[in-house]
């Protein structure tokens, strides 16, 4: 009879494992119907292009001294990063939990323990038992925990590193943010200067007679609003300072900028990028590390279906047995398996099984949505990036220009020649001081393209 239980439960084993096949051992590969994701597999296993932009470490890429030390010591002091190092910690200790569900566990339950009948007690009884289960994975359900706690510990991983290189470039955008408000803070007070004087000589040229008071009005008029535009700026600078102060994880201070800190652009000579550079950003990983965990917990769905097996032993020293208590004790040892299986739970394993493969099926969509999403982000950073160095050209040119027309209509309005008045004085100083000033926010711009296409190709490294 013994023997027939045991052949019908290795029977009952033997039939699920053959009706589940693959679904409930098989690793995660990526769904053969998607073909973003087969495209990312085949990116993935292709060797490493070492001198792309992306693969590139950020030390090669800003090489500015000032802001390199910025960017160590916001790697040491930022929270976010360190709770994104916290996270990757939780996920490791768990996935270590999940490789010892292999291990049997074991206890130590002394007790001792006596009875009074009547009046009258009885010796004392003693048990020292050590007591050891194992459950035996047949069905896959202990190692889907644990290769789910895998893809968690990866994705965490992923995830701080996407955190890191977001930090990066937030310091070096932030670094050049600073830098080109200090230079239009600069221009812009030089300016209100040489505007001060700009009043004078137009007061001078009213008291000769050349002028009359309106252009001596409007002179005065536009050096306030220069400095109404000077308190601006000094805010935006103060903001700024601020956001650095954040990204160290410091009190509000300033922060001092190289002078002329510019970031030199790399030459990329490429109308697309490649699958396997978008493959190496960090939050395409994650999303990849997400699907499998959605995978494998709908193959654990799928073994909550069958039958688990235990085994149990216990041994140790005693001195009942039975209904005696013997002195000295004895020693014993029991040993015992169980076969368990869902009887009145298929409803609500069918439930889970649904929501499971739901959040599969979730998963995917993200992944393949993530994949777009990073594709026309690292288009957006191309565009801006080539743009922005063809528009530094023309700004270039443009200041030039009216650094000329300047000094040249200002010599006539002083020769009093060539019928030149002194609206056109005006609207050519305010000209190239708008041209300045967007010179500087291109050359911003231009560092912010670079940085903003660096990490949309993953770096951070």
């Amino acid at each position: 009879m013994k023997f027939n239980k045991i052949s019908l439960a290795i029977a009952t084993v033997a039939a699920g494992i053959a009706f589940t096949g693959c679904n409930m051992y098989g690793k995660f590969k990526m769904p053969e119907d998607s073909a973003l994701g087969q495209e990312y597999v085949k990116a993935t296993e292709a060797q490493t292009d070492s001198t792309a932009f992306g693969n590139l470490k950020w030390q090669e890429v800003f090489t500015d001294p000032v802001l390199t030390d910025l960017i160590y010591q916001a790697l040491d002091n930022n929270k976010d990063l360190r709770n994104a190092k916290l996270n990757v910690d939780i996920a490791h200790a768990q996935l270590l939990g999940a490789r010892l569900s292999y291990l049997p566990s074991l206890a130590l339950a002394p007790n001792a323990g006596k009875a009074n009948y009547d009046g009258s007690w009885s010796a004392w009884s003693y048990q020292i038992p050590l007591a050891a289960s194992w459950e035996i994975d047949i069905f896959g359900k202990i190692l889907n925990s644990k290769r789910g706690a895998r893809a968690a510990y990866e994705m965490s991983k992923d995830y701080h590193q996407a955190v890191r290189s977001q930090i990066i470039g937030a310091v070096a955008n932030t670094y050049y943010a600073l830098a080109a408000l200090e230079n239009s803070l600069t221009l812009s007070r030089n300016t209100a200067e040489l505007w001060k004087q700009s009043v004078q000589t137009m007061k001078d040229l009213k008291e000769a007679g050349r002028v009359n008071e309106a252009a001596v009005v409007q002179s005065t008029a536009q050096y306030y609003s220069i400095l109404a535009s000077i308190t601006d700026l000094e805010v935006q600078l103060d903001q700024m300072n601020n956001t650095m102060s954040l990204l160290m994880n410091v009190m509000p201070q300033k922060w001092m900028v190289a002078d002329n800190a510019t970031l030199n652009a790399p030459e990329i000579l490429r109308e697309a990028i490649p699958m396997r550079e978008l493959a190496a950003r960090p939050d395409v990983r994650a999303a990849e590390q997400s699907l499998a965990a959605a995978y494998y917990t709908t193959a654990a769905a799928r073994s909550a279906f069958y039958p688990g097996l235990s085994i149990t032993a216990n041994g140790g020293f005693t001195n009942s047995v039975g209904s005696l208590i013997t002195n000295p004790g004895v020693w014993f040892v029991q040993l015992a398996g169980s076969l368990t299986a869902p009887l009145f739970s298929r409803g609500a394993n069918i439930s889970r099984l649904k929501a499971a493969q739901a959040q599969t099926h979730q998963a995917l969509n993200n992944f393949e949505d993530t994949i777009m999403s990073v594709s026309a982000e690292v288009s957006d950073a191309m565009t801006t990036y080539e743009k922005s160095i063809e528009k530094s050209d023309y700004l270039t040119e443009q200041v030039d220009n009216l650094e000329k027309s300047c000094e040249y209509t200002e010599e006539l309005l002083r020769l009093g020649t060539s019928g030149t008045t002194y609206l056109e004085v005006l609207t050519a100083q305010q000209n190239l001081l708008q041209s300045q000033l967007a010179e500087i926010s291109n050359n911003r711009a231009k560092a912010s393209a670079v940085i903003n296409l660096y990490q949309s190709l993953g770096g951070g490294r």
